[in-house]
């Protein structure tokens, strides 16, 4: 063969060895070829801000209890209302119609959002769990109960990986916590007095750990939203900060039939200045039932600065 025909046949195999070297290489890198491009965490457009009218709204969500959707029966909901074919797609659909009807500026997730014995994938629950919050682009932020780690993560894990989800937040705002389970101090209230329903015990640590005390400490903490017990939705004063329950959200979780599953919104209002917004007002609560007309109830204030005690 000629030398000409040998050049001939090199510049046309040298294409063929690059582009295969380029695919090994491609495939070394990343070894599933059909895999998505990386992408980064979608944020808000803006930070966390009061409205233009000076209000801030907040939605907890409270033991939505998740599992593996479509198939998981719900627990404890009345026949004549559709318990046969109620699933996790049930709470799905009352997150979705609360976030519709309020708009809220941030969502707390507040601990059980998933249960553990029925997710068969815990990051899939999770993502499925929150998918209204990130399809309607609002922040949230989640705290673990006792249920969210007996699937498939750790709790550290599910933290990086909740961290991580499409408008996730940092939350301990200064003047708001949100725990899981109540601390022992909660029981006392059905001594001196709430408002709401105050219908099964209150489950907490037997440990008085002196949560209390720091929170009064600080000063600026005015409430408390709690989970854990699915039945209680009350709210009550102590040492001047209220300690409210959110109510069991999911449809997995236990409950009581004709017994609606609830939300509690917390509205923060600030006052208006000769030309802009300044201090905080005054902190507004509800809650929602999910029936035809989700029906709002039990409304009161939280604080208002002219009640603040010297």
């Amino acid at each position: 063969m000629g030398s000409s025909s040998s050049t001939s046949l090199v510049s046309l195999l040298l294409p063929c060895l690059f582009s295969l070297l380029l695919l090994r290489l491609s495939t070394h890198l990343n070894p599933d070829p059909t895999a998505a491009a990386p992408r980064f965490k979608r944020t808000p457009p803006l930070p966390l801000r009061f409205r233009h009218d000076g209000a801030f709204k907040i939605l907890q969500v409270a033991d939505m209890h998740f599992g593996n959707g479509a198939a998981t029966r719900c627990r404890d909901v009345a026949p004549e209302v559709g318990g046969a074919r109620c699933s996790d797609l049930n709470t799905t659909r009352f997150l979705r119609r609360v976030i519709e009807a309020e708009r809220p500026d941030l969502i707390a997730f507040t601990g059980d959002n998933i249960f553990g014995g029925s997710a068969s994938d815990a990051a899939e629950s999770l993502l499925r769990a929150i998918s209204p919050a990130i399809e309607y682009k609002v922040p949230w932020a989640a705290i673990l109960g006792n249920h969210d780690q007996e699937s498939t993560m750790t709790r550290e894990e599910l933290m990086v990986f909740m961290s991580l989800m499409d408008y996730s937040q940092n939350l301990h705002a200064p003047a708001f916590a949100f725990f899981h389970i109540p601390i022992p101090e909660v029981r006392g209230l059905w001594y001196t007095g709430f408002k709401g329903q105050y219908q099964e015990g209150v489950a907490c640590s037997t440990v008085n750990s002196g949560v209390l005390d720091t929170l009064t400490s600080m000063g600026d903490v005015k409430a408390v939203f709690l989970g854990h017990d699915h039945l209680n939705d009350f709210c009550g004063d102590l040492n001047g900060i209220w300690f409210c329950y959110g109510g069991g959200f999911g449809y997995h979780a236990y409950g009581r039939p004709h017994w609606p599953r609830r939300a509690r919104v917390i509205h923060t209002e600030l006052k208006k200045g000769q030309k802009s917004w300044v201090e905080v007002e005054s902190i507004h609560t509800w809650k929602l039932l999910d029936d035809e007309k989700l029906t709002k109830i039990d409304e009161q204030v939280l604080w208002r600065r002219s009640s603040i005690r010297l």
